[in-house]
C-alpha cells in the first residue's frame, strides 16, 4: 500500500499536526491508525516523512522521521486546455493532473460552447483547481500543477511564441506526438481546442 499524501502549510519541527479538512480527512474518512506512515507536502516541492503518533477526532498527531525536496521539472509541461461542455473539464484536469502535467491553462476559445463569463468564472476555476489539488495527492505528486487563470486566444498564441517546444492538437495532423523531439528543458506548451 502506497502511503498517502496530505497538504500541509507547516512542516517545520519534530512533531506536527495535522488538522482542518486534510486532518478531518485522514482522522476520519481515511481511519488511519497510530503507527502508520503518512507525506506531508506543500505542494511545492517540500516533503516531511511522518508516522502518526495519535488519532484525534478531527486532526492527527505526527512525529516527523525524515525531510526531503523534490526539485521542479526542468521541462514544464502547460496544457492548454480548450473549455469543453458539461463536467469533462474537471475530467480532463484529474487526468492532466495523473499524467504530469505542471500548469493546466482554461482557454475560452471562439469555437468554445462553453464560456466562462461572470460569476462561473471563480465557480469554475475553483472547481479546476480543487480537481487538481485532490488529484495531485491521489497521484503522489509533490509539486501540485498550477491551474491558470483563464486565457484569450491572444494569450495562448504569446505562449506558444514563448515555449522551447509548441504543439497543437489536432485531428488532420502528419506527425504523431511520439515522432517529436522534446527539449531538454523549457515549456512544452499542448493546446487541445474544445
Amino acid at each position: 500500500m502506497t502511503v498517502p499524501v496530505f497538504l500541509s502549510r507547516e512542516l517545520d519541527g519534530t512533531e506536527l499536526t495535522l488538522d482542518g479538512p486534510e486532518g478531518r480527512h485522514a482522522a476520519s474518512v481515511r481511519r488511519l491508525r497510530a503507527g502508520e506512515r503518512v507525506d506531508l507536502t506543500d505542494g511545492a516541492g517540500s516533503v516531511a516523512e511522518c508516522v502518526v503518533r495519535e488519532v484525534l477526532k478531527d486532526a492527527l498527531r505526527l512525529a516527523v522521521i525524515g525531510r526531503h525536496t523534490v526539485e521542479p521539472p526542468r521541462r514544464r509541461l502547460v496544457v492548454v486546455q480548450g473549455l469543453p461542455k458539461g463536467d469533462r473539464g474537471e475530467l480532463a484536469v484529474e487526468m492532466m493532473t495523473e499524467a504530469g502535467v505542471d500548469v493546466i491553462v482554461p482557454w475560452s476559445a471562439a469555437r468554445s460552447i462553453t464560456q466562462w463569463k461572470g460569476d462561473r468564472v471563480s465557480k469554475a476555476l475553483g472547481r479546476w483547481r480543487s480537481t487538481a489539488r485532490e488529484a495531485g495527492k491521489q497521484a503522489r505528486r509533490f509539486h501540485l500543477p498550477e491551474v491558470a487563470d483563464p486565457a484569450s486566444t491572444s494569450r495562448v498564441e504569446r505562449l506558444l511564441s514563448e515555449a522551447a517546444l509548441g504543439l497543437v492538437l489536432h485531428e488532420e495532423a502528419a506527425e504523431p506526438l511520439s515522432g517529436v523531439e522534446l527539449p531538454a528543458e523549457g515549456d512544452i506548451v499542448v493546446v487541445v481546442g474544445p
